[in-house]
C-alpha cells in the first residue's frame, strides 16, 4: 500500500497566458472521460485550474508509470499534442509535491506573494474532487492539512498583511486616512483593470458604496453592476464629486481631468470634509496642486509605488517564516503517509496501549504503597501490560483482514490512528470524507 502522489502542472513562469489558455481547465468535467481512461493507473486525482496556473494532483501506485499518461490524458482533454504541453509543465513527486500543495495554498507560489485568492480555488478544486469520487484518503487528508498550513501562515506570519499591489496600496492608504470605511462613499474615474481591483479591495474595506465614471458610459454601468455601484456619466464627474471622500482615477487621458480650482468648489460644498485622491494614472489625471487645499490627501503612483516595494520587501522576509513551517508540515504529512503501512500502525498501536499500562501501573503503585511485596507488584505489571495487548489484539486482526482486500485497508488504517490518536495532533473531524460530503 505505497503511494506516489504526484503534481504536473504549469503557471505564469512556465507559460505564457496564451499556452495557459489553450490548457486550461475550466470545465473540470472535460478531464473525467480521461479519468475513466486512466482507471487503476491512478487511485486519486484533483484538478485545479485558474488564470495564473493548472495543476493536476495525482496518487497512484507506485511504479505504476503515470505520469506520461496524465500528460498524454491533459493535453488530449484540451485538443492539443502532448509535445505542445511537454515544454511548459513541471512534475513534483512524493514530499516534494507536498510541500509544493502547502506553498501554493499558502499563497507562497502566487503572482502577488501571499495573496489569498488562490486558497478559495483550490477549496472549490477539491470539493468538486469529492463529488466526483476521486478524493479518497491521502487527498481528503493532504487537503485539509493544506488549508490547515495556509490558516496556520496567516496567523503565524505577516504575509498577507501588506499591501503589494498599486490598488491594494491605495485603498490601504485610504483605511488610514478614514479609519472606518463603512460610511464613505468611493469614486472610480475609469473602468479598466486597475479600476476593477480597486473596486474589489473597497469592498473588502467595507465602503458603503461605489460610484463609476467612466468616458464609455456602458463600461461604467457595467463595472458599477459587478459592485452594486451606481454608474454616472463623465459628464457629471465635477457635480458628483461633493457626494464622494474617495476618488481613484485610472483613465488614459493626456492631460488632467481634475484640477484645482474645481476642488476648491467641491470642498465648500461638503463643509471642509476631508477627501482622499489616488491617482494611478499616467500621464497624471489630478492636478498636483490640489496637494495645497487644505482637508485634501492625494497621492500618485510614485507615493505609492514607495509604498508597494516596501511591502514586498516585508513579505519577502515573512515568506522566509512561512516556508519554514511549509516545511515542517510537510515532514509530519510525510510520517503519517508511511503511517498508511500496516506495521508501524500495529506498533503505534500497541506502544500506546503499554504507555496507557504504565502510566496507570504508576498510580496504582503509589496507592499500594512502599510496603508493597514485590511479586505483587511483578504479577500487577505483567496483567496491566497484557490487558493492554488483549484489548488491541481484535482491533489488530480486523486492519489485518482489511488491509489484505483491495479497496478500504487504507481508509480503516487512517481511521484507527485517528481514534487512538497515533499520530499525537488534533486532526479536523471532517479530515476524512466520503465522496458525498467536503466542506472546507
Amino acid at each position: 500500500m505505497q503511494h506516489d502522489i504526484h503534481i504536473f502542472g504549469l503557471n505564469y513562469r512556465t507559460a505564457n497566458v496564451e499556452v495557459r489558455e489553450c490548457f486550461a481547465l475550466k470545465e473540470q468535467e472535460t478531464f473525467e472521460s480521461c479519468a475513466r481512461e486512466l482507471g487503476k493507473a491512478v487511485d486519486e486525482l484533483m484538478v485545479l485550474s485558474t488564470c495564473n496556473r493548472v495543476e493536476i494532483l495525482v496518487v497512484s501506485p507506485v511504479g505504476s508509470g503515470t505520469a506520461q499518461r496524465v500528460v498524454d490524458c491533459w493535453a488530449r482533454s484540451s485538443a492539443r499534442a502532448a509535445g505542445e504541453l511537454a515544454p511548459h509543465i513541471y512534475h513534483h513527486r512524493g514530499l516534494d509535491a507536498v510541500r509544493h500543495l502547502f506553498q501554493v495554498a499558502a499563497g507562497l507560489d502566487s503572482m502577488v506573494l501571499g495573496e489569498p485568492q488562490i486558497l478559495g480555488q483550490l477549496k472549490q478544486a477539491y470539493r468538486h474532487a469529492v463529488e466526483q469520487g476521486h478524493a479518497r484518503v491521502v487527498v481528503n487528508r493532504l487537503l485539509h492539512k493544506s488549508f490547515s498550513v495556509a490558516k496556520r501562515v496567516r496567523t503565524e506570519t505577516g504575509i498577507g498583511t501588506s499591501a503589494v499591489s498599486i490598488s491594494y496600496a491605495a485603498v490601504e492608504l485610504a483605511k488610514r486616512i478614514f479609519g472606518d470605511m463603512s460610511d464613505k462613499t468611493a469614486m472610480l474615474i475609469g473602468a479598466g483593470e486597475m479600476a476593477e481591483l480597486a473596486a474589489t479591495h473597497l469592498v473588502g474595506a467595507g465602503v458603503r458604496s461605489i460610484g463609476v465614471v467612466n468616458r464609455t458610459y456602458a463600461r461604467a454601468e457595467e463595472l458599477a453592476a459587478r459592485f452594486k455601484g451606481k454608474a454616472w456619466a463623465f459628464a457629471e464627474l465635477t457635480q458628483r464629486l461633493p457626494e464622494v471622500d474617495i476618488v481613484i482615477s485610472s483613465t488614459g487621458s493626456p492631460e488632467p481631468i481634475i484640477r484645482a480650482r474645481d476642488i476648491k468648489d467641491v470642498l465648500k460644498k461638503r463643509k471642509n470634509r476631508p477627501m482622499f485622491f489616488i491617482d494611478i494614472a499616467v500621464p497624471r489625471d489630478i492636478d498636483p496642486d490640489i496637494n495645497s487645499l487644505d482637508n485634501v490627501y492625494l497621492y500618485d503612483i510614485d507615493d505609492l509605488k514607495e509604498v508597494v516595494e516596501e511591502n514586498k520587501a516585508q513579505r519577502q522576509t515573512e515568506a522566509e517564516k512561512a516556508r519554514e513551517i511549509v516545511g515542517v508540515e510537510a515532514d509530519k504529512f510525510g510520517q503519517w503517509l508511511k503511517s498508511l503501512d500496516l506495521q508501524p500502525t500495529i506498533v503505534d498501536l500497541l506502544s500506546r496501549g503499554e504507555e496507557l499500562a504504565r502510566k496507570e501501573l504508576r498510580k496504582t503503585m503509589r496507592r499500594l504503597g512502599p510496603d508493597c511485596p514485590d511479586e505483587v507488584r511483578q504479577a500487577v505489571e505483567v496483567m496491566a501490560l497484557t490487558l493492554a495487548h488483549k484489548l488491541y489484539h481484535e482491533p489488530l486482526v480486523f486492519l489485518k483482514r482489511r488491509t489484505q482486500e483491495d479497496d478500504g485497508g487504507e481508509r480503516f488504517l487512517d481511521l484507527a490512528r485517528r481514534m487512538f490518536n497515533l499520530d499525537g495532533e488534533a486532526v479536523p473531524p471532517d479530515a476524512h470524507l466520503d465522496r458525498k460530503s467536503g466542506e472546507d
